[in-house]
């Protein structure tokens, strides 16, 4: 008699340990699920800042190749700083996107001195126990702007045509002047010296 209880207990216990178990494989295979979507947000977040620093960095040099080229004309200077004469170069989104494998790019000017880009990953979350998420894709949107850090004064309608203003570049302790000399132009500030560029916060 003691022998039946104790095989019928075992027979009731069973159960409860296979639907027990189920539920903790249930539990793992819907956190694995969440991972990999996050991780496929993150990736599509990355591309995203990626491609939209490439634009605002590509606008920068080609501001700064402004500035170079008309370093004599200084009442040029300005417009330059204000992101006047750069391209479109929301080529280079396009291409920082692809490296990242992400596309479905859209790319847009914020202003003269900034980009704004989404993106979309080209793999999909993949098929999972959470319904819905086998063919979907994440997204990541960003924008980068570019920063002058450059200050002068502007040349007064007196002033001297072979004196250059001074320049001041940077903030802070990395603070540096120019002397600029229109017959000497061969210590020139660097791209990354006239502008910052970064994500907007």
């Amino acid at each position: 008699m003691t022998r039946f209880r104790a095989r019928g207990d075992a027979g009731q216990v069973f159960p409860i340990y296979i639907l027990v178990v189920g539920g903790l494989l249930f539990l793992a295979f819907a956190y694995f699920a969440v991972g990999q979507a996050a991780a496929n947000r993150n990736g599509a977040q990355t591309a995203a800042d990626a491609a939209a620093l490439a634009a605002a960095q590509e606008a920068r040099d080609q501001l700064a190749d402004l500035w170079t080229l008309d370093v004599r004309d200084p009442a040029k200077w300005q417009g330059i700083f204000d992101g006047n004469g750069a391209d479109d170069t929301c080529w280079r989104a396009l291409e920082l996107a692809a490296m990242n494998d992400a596309g479905n790019v859209d790319c847009d000017p914020d202003g003269l001195l900034g980009y704004r880009v989404t993106v979309q990953a080209n793999k999909p979350i993949g098929a999972s126990v959470v319904p819905g998420t086998a063919d979907r894709r994440a997204h990541g949107s960003a924008t980068a702007v570019i920063e002058p850090l450059c200050t002068f004064d502007p040349p007064g309608e007196d002033a001297e045509e072979d004196v250059l203003p001074k320049l001041t570049c940077g903030d802070g302790d990395g603070e540096r002047e120019w002397e600029l000399d229109p017959d000497d132009l061969g210590d020139l500030p660097r791209p990354e010296d006239l502008f910052d560029v970064h994500l907007a916060d």
